[in-house]
């Protein structure tokens, strides 16, 4: 096993000096008692100086950025109080939490709303068969439904992969998965439907690929909670496929 480097250690502290010696020091214990006394008489003398006032006692006041932590803005001027002659300090802003992202748990999708696309479809669950899933390749049933990809991913808090949803694109009928081709676009909104709940997702891309290359694309990468939606591409029904890609949406 390889060995792990660690920095230098820091150095010891030299040890304390003992009890009091003899000698010079208690001769620099009494002076220092007599310099003690000689400044409690003058302090008397003199008494106290008033709190708030002089320049120690502006130097200890917390600055706009020290009592506001949470602003990135600058504060703003201080208003004068009309007949004192003192400044007025602004209250400290009030410190906020973010609402908390409400999101269903994780559950499988059930239908899916794309207002823009004008799809409304119900979604269906779909294991590959094993010749599917050696090939690398599959074929929905021939509907006009979604089919989720069982294997994969479900939406929703705790997800930990990418929901996906196929379905066909149809040649002279104007089936919703044919939409995707001609109306689907970055920024769309769309909802997922589970029975925990409804999730809002927003579109991020509309690609496509050539179905031989879809297998080794990024699609397939690891995301959690990322909706894809894929179909044939009308264009070129045999060739290629449209894919959009969607990311919840974030609250605020």
């Amino acid at each position: 096993m390889a060995r792990t480097r660690i920095p230098d250690l820091p150095a010891k502290a030299p040890a304390r000096r003992g009890l009091l010696r003899a000698g010079w020091d208690k001769t620099l214990l009494v002076l220092c008692i007599v310099g003690l006394l000689a400044a409690w008489l003058t302090y008397g003398a003199l008494g106290a100086a008033p709190v708030g006032r002089g320049p120690a006692a502006a130097a200890a006041l917390p600055t706009a950025s020290s009592t506001a932590p949470y602003s990135s803005a600058p504060a703003p001027a201080s208003a004068a109080t009309p007949g004192t002659g003192k400044s007025a300090v602004p209250a400290a802003p009030k410190r906020t939490t973010p609402a908390a992202v409400q999101v269903p748990k994780a559950s499988a999708p059930l239908r899916i709303t794309y207002p823009a696309a004008r799809i409304d479809v119900a979604v269906h669950p779909l294991e590959p068969s094993a010749g599917e899933a050696a090939s690398q390749s599959i074929v929905p049933p021939e509907t006009m439904d979604g089919y989720w990809l069982a294997p994969f991913g479900v939406p929703g808090a705790g997800s930990t992969n990418t929901t996906y949803v196929v379905g066909h694109s149809w040649q002279g009928v104007d089936a919703p998965f044919n939409r995707l081709s001609t109306l689907a676009a970055a920024g769309d909104k769309l909802t997922v439907h589970t029975a925990t709940g409804a999730i809002s997702y927003k579109v991020d891309s509309v690609t496509t690929y050539v179905k031989s290359t879809l297998k080794d694309s990024p699609v397939w990468a690891v995301v959690p909670n990322r909706v894809v939606l894929i179909s044939c591409y009308t264009g070129d029904l045999w060739g290629q496929n449209v894919v959009v890609v969607a990311s919840p949406v974030k609250a605020g």
